[in-house]
């Protein structure tokens, strides 16, 4: 019995990961892109011509 319990707690921590690495994915994308630093130099260079 001691192995069937091992192999549930086994499923229940990837079931538990998956989702936590779900929810983690979806804030991610739901923060939109994120802006490089070289592109925001380019853009103050133009500015300033």
């Amino acid at each position: 019995m001691r192995g069937d319990n091992t192999l549930l707690y086994i499923v229940l921590a990837i079931v538990i990961l998956h989702f936590i690495i779900g929810i983690g994915f979806l804030v991610y994308k739901l923060a939109g892109p994120v802006k490089k630093s070289d592109d925001n130099k380019e853009n103050k260079n133009n500015e300033l011509s």
